[in-house]
């Protein structure tokens, strides 16, 4: 079965998202879809973990909470995850953490959904971490305010339009189905997340650029679209389609090649480093996003692992 990426989502995000695709049976993936479209099943924090408390008779139950610049994580862990409940019972806190975990919710009553974390592997971690991690889950953030106000102005939003115009075929799926399922996306909301996010960063860390977008512009985009597409023949067809995606896998996979390459070169005994594998390979003109997307995919054929959070090795 395939690897999940985990996606970095704030708290604010995270915990608005009342919508889940539930898969069928054991092997098949389910989702929380957020308002801005990340389809999770797997996530990627860092927080202060602030309590860690046993919830039932037997102690077989831990519930903790992890909070960020934007809002609190609810986590559940439990014999089947030891490991990460030994980790939550045994940290001092308040302590920065990091955690690695599946996206779960609780229906109580039709219409009303919970999110949580089920946590696969918790860490701690120093000041310098969280701030990291606040930076590129800005920019994951940001990636996604801009994929929905791509896809608002669309006459109808899908996700072929929205993956030619660079955006991933998850984030392009999620926003679509977030589309129809929140409605039009408050994005003034998140925006203002992500400023109030960067707050919390130490003093000479990088910031974003301005993110204010300018809704009154949705609308008059909406139209220029709407003529530009009455002047231009009709949709590709359905075998030229089919010909630029080949072209796109292809192009992945010399990608792959060169990221593997690149960490079989450095990893040594012990492993590369992301930020070791991904500067080199920015050497290479690859860009970012290229990098960690390949990275994803590399673990999901078994390539290279993680044995340890932020550290790679080939298999």
């Amino acid at each position: 079965m395939k690897r999940e990426a985990a996606w970095r989502v704030f708290a604010g995000e995270y915990n608005d998202s009342t919508f889940e695709i539930k898969g069928e049976g054991e092997k098949i993936p389910s989702y929380v879809v957020t308002p801005l479209g990340a389809k999770v099943n797997r996530l990627f924090i860092v927080g202060v973990l602030t309590d860690a408390e046993n919830i039932s008779e037997s102690g077989g139950l831990l519930r903790a909470h992890v909070s960020d610049p934007t809002g609190v994580f609810t986590l559940y862990s439990g014999q089947y995850q030891q490991n990460a409940t030994n980790a939550l019972s045994n940290i001092e806190v308040p302590a920065f953490v990091a955690v690695l975990g599946k996206a779960r919710t609780y229906t109580p009553e039709e219409g009303t959904l919970y999110v949580s974390i089920r946590p696969e592997r918790v860490i701690e971690v120093n000041a310098d971490v969280r701030d990291q991690w606040i930076l590129e889950t800005c920019k994951c953030t940001k990636d996604r305010i801009e994929a929905v106000v791509e896809a608002m102005k669309m006459n109808q939003s899908n996700a072929y339009d929205l993956r030619k115009l660079g955006y991933s075929r998850e984030l392009s799926e999620g926003v679509v189905i977030a589309l129809k399922n929140y409605g039009n996306v408050d994005v003034d909301k998140y925006i203002t997340l992500i400023r109030e996010s960067l707050q919390y960063l130490t003093p000479g860390r990088e910031t974003l650029p301005d993110l204010k977008i300018e809704e009154e512009k949705i609308e008059e985009k909406k139209e220029e679209k709407k003529e530009e597409r009455e002047r231009k023949e009709p949709i590709l067809k359905k075998e030229e389609a089919v010909v630029e995606e080949e072209k796109k896998e292809e192009g992945f996979e010399e990608v792959e090649k060169t990221v593997l390459e690149v960490i079989k070169e450095i990893e040594g005994d012990d492993g590369a480093s992301w930020d070791a594998i991904t500067e080199k390979c920015e050497k290479t003109e690859l860009d970012k996003d290229s990098v960690e997307e390949a990275l994803t995919s590399l673990m999901d054929k078994g390539l290279i692992y993680e044995p340890i959070l932020g550290t790679i090795k080939t298999t």
